[in-house]
Order: C-alpha cells, then sequence, then structure tokens
C-alpha cells in the first residue's frame, strides 16, 4: 500500500471513529477544503469549524472505500450512509431521515499530510432520500 492510500484510509478511518483530532491531524495547517456545491475554505482551524457544524447536522459513516493513488495524489469512491439529525440552514427540516448515496473524493498531499481536500456527491439525490419536496 503506497503511502497516500495509506494515509486517505486512515482520515476515513478517524472520520468513521468520530476521531475529528485524528482527522485533523492528518491535514496540513493550510489544507484546501472545496466543499460539494460550496465554496473554498482554507486552514486547519476552518476545517474543524466544518467538521463540528456537519458533527451536529449529520451522522455519517463511509463505506465501500476505494482508494487510488498516483504520487502525491488521491481519489476516493464510497457510499455514504447517514442520519439527518438537526436542519442545515436553507435545508429541508431534519426529522431523523436517513440516506444512502455515492460520493467521492480527491486529495492533494504534501509532506505526508493532506493539503486538499475536494468532495462530491449527488444533492439532488440527498434532497430526495430526506423527502425534499
Amino acid at each position: 500500500m503506497s503511502a497516500a492510500i495509506a494515509v486517505i484510509r486512515s482520515y476515513f478511518d478517524a472520520f468513521n471513529r468520530q476521531d475529528w483530532a485524528g482527522m485533523l491531524a492528518l491535514l496540513a495547517n493550510d489544507v484546501r477544503h472545496d466543499i460539494n456545491q460550496g465554496g473554498m475554505e482554507k486552514g486547519r482551524d476552518t476545517f474543524a469549524k466544518f467538521l463540528a457544524h456537519m458533527d451536529r447536522c449529520y451522522a455519517e459513516q463511509i463505506g465501500e472505500l476505494v482508494v487510488l493513488a498516483d504520487g502525491d495524489r488521491a481519489a476516493a469512491e464510497f457510499i455514504v450512509s447517514g442520519t439527518y439529525k438537526q436542519t442545515d440552514g436553507s435545508f429541508p427540516a431534519a426529522r431523523g431521515q436517513t440516506y444512502r448515496l455515492p460520493g467521492g473524493s480527491f486529495f492533494e498531499l504534501r509532506d505526508g499530510r493532506i493539503a486538499r481536500v475536494t468532495t462530491y456527491y449527488n444533492l439532488k439525490d440527498w434532497l430526495a432520500q430526506i423527502g425534499a419536496s
């Protein structure tokens, strides 16, 4: 297993354990985070705030994980299984709806740490699964 694959697997293992400190330890201080259908944020502290927000609103697990890497770039394909716990901004009201959808993330590594995380999933599919009108 390549070093990049090991780092990415450790990232998702920490996610599944809800080990936010463990996830953050794998990130570069100036990590770039491209949010699905959203903006770009920069920095480990900002990523920590994103994780705290996600933890309030969602309970998720990553399964069926496949990680590929070439040098300092990696990609992961997975299935997200989750529960919508608390209403998130302008999204429909949370009522404990469950969902299961495919997703993917792209990573850039620098000096053994994750320097970029870009994640994609089908927002329309998620909205349909939580019963959005």
